[in-house]
Formats: C-alpha cells, structure tokens, sequence
C-alpha cells in the first residue's frame, strides 16, 4: 500500500474499486486490514478509511461514518464499519443499526486486537496501550495534542494513575518495539510487549473468503 501513516491518520484512505462489498474502517487499522486481506485472499473487498486522527476526537466517528455509509450505499451491497465503540459512548453502535449495517465487536482496538475476551479478563485500569500504528504516530496522537512537547511538566497529571504502558504488537517489528520502549520511557511507565497480531479484527473478516463475491 503506497500510502503514508501522515496521510491515514490526516485524509484516511479513499477507495476507487467496485466489489460488492465495502470495509469502512479508521485509518489507524488500515495496514492491518490490508494485511489480513492479502493473507487471507481477501483482496475482492474494497477498503476505505476515515482519517485516523478521529481516534483523538470521537465525536466526529459517528456522523463521519453516517456521512461515509450513505455516500456509498448505493455502490455495494455490504458495507462492514470496521470500528469499535471508540468513545462513541454506543452512538456508532446505535447509528449503525438504524443504517442497517454491521460494526466490530468491543470497546476499542485495543480490545479486538488483543481478543475482546482476553482484554475484558485482564481487567487493567491503570495501563497505557499503544498498536503499531500508534508507536509509529505517538507524537502526532499522544505527545504534541497533550501539549507534552511544550510543557513536559504535565506528564504527572496525565499519567500519573498509569503504571505501565502495554504495546499490543501486530506485527514483530525489532525497531518499532524499540520506539515502543522509548515511549514509556518518555511517560515514566513499565514497558510491556504483548504480541497480539490481529486478534478478533482477523476474525471479523474471514467470513468474507468464502461468501462467493
């Protein structure tokens, strides 16, 4: 995919294709969701991808799907909104059921990577999670809209209640663990890899191999 992490987490992904189903996801996941289709033979869906920086501001993740939906129902025959709830606070989920279109199982991607169940098991309020996508954007997500660029003195009264940050790997990336361990580092906190790899988002899409489209 020639495509930049800037530009997914900016202007998110724009399809041109023509399958009869569309993947409509944040641009946080779209290399993941690339990857399990080119593994998994997937390829027949078409993806496209709301910016990734909407992950900050989860307010604008329910009408931007709302919006993105109706603009291309007409065009396909499915459309799977591969979200989570997000932060929405279940509005996504309540909107996707009056469009008549299915979403992702969980809270957050932090949940379905590792496996809703799995996630719900652990039980941790006081852990800080980051995917690849975010090791890679931590700056552009984490540190400059926290202002901690500018006043690192704030660092306590955000993560002053975290105890450890937990990098859910998709991928084993020796120098994105690195840049994983420098960010807790830069918070303070524990490091943690956990090797989650795709996790329930791979679940999700493999009914799609056999569906005959």
């Amino acid at each position: 995919m020639d495509v930049s992490d800037t530009q997914l987490t900016e202007t998110g992904l724009h399809t041109d294709g023509s399958s009869k189903v569309l993947l409509l996801a944040c641009g946080a996941i779209a290399r993941e969701v690339i990857a399990i289709q080119q593994a998994n033979g997937l390829t027949h869906l078409d993806l496209h991808c709301l910016p990734a920086i909407y992950h900050n501001t989860p307010d604008k993740i329910t009408p931007a799907v709302v919006e993105a939906v109706t603009a291309h129902r007409d065009h396909y025959d499915e459309i799977f909104v591969l979200y989570a709830d997000c932060g929405t606070g279940g509005q996504l989920q309540a909107a996707c059921d009056k469009l008549g279109v299915k979403m992702l199982e969980g809270p957050h991607c932090y949940s379905f990577f590792e496996g809703n169940g799995a996630f719900a098991a652990r039980d941790e309020m006081t852990a800080f999670y980051l995917t690849d996508f975010l090791v890679r954007q931590f700056d552009a997500f984490v540190w400059k809209p926290l202002g901690l660029d500018r006043h690192p003195e704030l660092l306590e009264m955000y993560f002053g209640n975290y105890d450890k940050l937990v990098y859910q790997a998709q991928t084993n990336d020796p120098k994105l663990t690195e840049k994983a361990k420098d960010c807790a580092d830069k918070m303070g906190l524990n490091f943690e890899r956990r090797f989650t790899a795709y996790g329930d988002l791979q679940k999700s899409l493999i009914p799609f191999e056999n569906n005959g489209l």
